[in-house]
């Protein structure tokens, strides 16, 4: 049973964010990365059936959530055309481009997560300290990279991943110094998944045409992000020793639970959900009547933000207020709610019942289900989990892996495809 567990917590995990990750594609940004990233924590607070951690779940998904959706602020639309190219150091240049940037995005999501699980009575995270370092690491990382040295990824877009790397690097430097070694290490694994799934997403979502299967790839770039993300921080998270966590906050709890269930989805709604936005996607997909589309939008996104969240709210006050126990039956709604809900308002976006909406809004529903029958298969283990153990030669052995796999895989891009629309050239070193 034990390996068994393992695995299974990892795959349940990296479903999760996989998920959706690719739900994100239809919020974009900061805001559908956190609500992305709170469904991969929630899942990994869930499987452990840990007390402590439950007892703050609130606290701790948001934070996670937070962590997660920093990584929203960096540009990398030409990058990915950059893989598209035809020649070698084009294409090797856009994949290790979207290994950084996916790595930023696990390193800060997995570092801050686990930061939150570290944290104890005798050593507490100082928050405060520690954003304001990351802060301060950005502006200053950005500055060197971006106007003194200009280093330049993706010209004349955004350049805030130099931002995230500075954030990243304070983040990192942190949790070493403090000795919380294994949120480093989560923070480490969860950077080299992200940052692989993003590269090899990219490689299938180039070479996914050519298939001949009508699918949106740029979608399964999006999932491949999350899955192994996920799969990255799970191991990291249930592969190391974790000491008791810190008593559970109520204040902590109340403002992580507010931002979770009202704050992000509130968020999310209004920027998905503006009345341009709407007109413009009902003309093309109700073109006889985008107002009717657009009224009919409001009443189902708001709708939802009314009845699921105050459902939820009130549902689980018991717990989040009093910090009594939280049951299976509890964490399994919480889930599929909280999943359900990002899932609904994607349908609703995709003008579901118009068009159908593609198959990707099914299988959104389909990844729920299974995850949500691991969930409960879980739910009959009798104990959490137990640590395998690991260290950092592994890490650095899976980075050295890592980088070779993208050089074959740039390889072979090169080699299977002809001109693609949406390439994009860096560099030019003769016509």
């Amino acid at each position: 049973m034990g390996n068994f567990a393992f695995v299974l917590r990892l795959l349940l995990v990296a479903m999760s964010l996989a998920t959706a990750w690719a739900v994100r594609g239809q919020f974009g940004h900061e805001h559908g990365a956190a609500w992305a990233g709170a469904i991969g924590v929630l899942a990994i607070v869930i499987l452990s059936k840990r007390q402590d951690w439950l007892r703050r779940l609130p606290a701790i998904v948001a934070l996670g959530a937070i962590g997660w959706g920093a990584g929203g602020m960096m540009s990398y639309g030409k990058v990915v055309g950059y893989a598209k190219s035809l020649d070698l150091l084009n294409v090797t240049y856009g994949l290790f481009g979207l290994f950084i940037i996916g790595a930023l995005y696990g390193f800060i999501g997995g570092g801050l997560s686990s930061l939150a699980l570290a944290s104890t009575e005798s050593k507490k995270v100082k928050w405060a300290s520690l954003i304001t370092q990351m802060v301060a690491g950005a502006y200053l990382i950005w500055g060197i990279l971006i106007y003194q040295l200009e280093w330049l990824m993706t010209p004349p877009r955004s350049e805030l991943w130099a931002a995230c790397l500075g954030a990243a690097m304070a983040l990192g430097w942190y949790a070493y110094r403090n000795a919380y070694h294994a949120s480093f290490k989560t923070a480490m694994y969860s950077a080299l998944g992200a940052g692989f799934g993003f590269a090899f997403g990219n490689f299938l979502q180039v070479l996914g045409p050519y298939t001949g299967l009508e699918f949106n790839w740029w979608n399964v770039m999006e999932y491949s992000l999350g899955f192994f993300g996920g799969l990255g921080m799970a191991y990291g998270v249930f592969s190391s020793e974790w000491e008791e966590s810190q008593v559970a906050d109520n204040a902590a709890n109340i403002i992580g639970w507010v931002f979770l269930i009202i704050l992000l989805p509130l968020t999310n709604i209004i920027q998905a959900f503006s009345y341009e936005k709407l007109l413009s996607r009902g003309k093309v997909l109700s073109p006889a009547e985008p107002e009717a589309f657009v009224q009919l939008e409001y009443i189902l996104s708001w709708g939802s933000l009314l009845l699921l969240g105050g459902f939820a709210f009130f549902y689980f006050k018991r717990s989040v207020l009093t910090q009594q126990d939280w049951s299976s039956k509890q964490l399994l709604l919480l889930f599929v709610l909280y999943l359900g809900w990002y899932i609904f308002l994607s349908n609703i976006m995709g003008g579901i019942w118009l068009n159908g909406g593609g198959t990707k809004e099914y299988l959104y529903w389909a990844n729920l289900v299974i995850i949500s029958l691991g969930l409960s298969y879980s739910f009959n283990w009798n104990k959490n989990y137990q640590p395998y153990g690991t260290s950092y030669s592994l890490c650095w052995r899976l980075a050295t892996t890592t980088i070779l796999i993208l050089f074959v895989l740039s390889l072979i891009l090169v080699n299977t495809h002809g001109d693609l629309p949406g390439a994009q050239k860096r560099f030019v070193l003769w016509e």
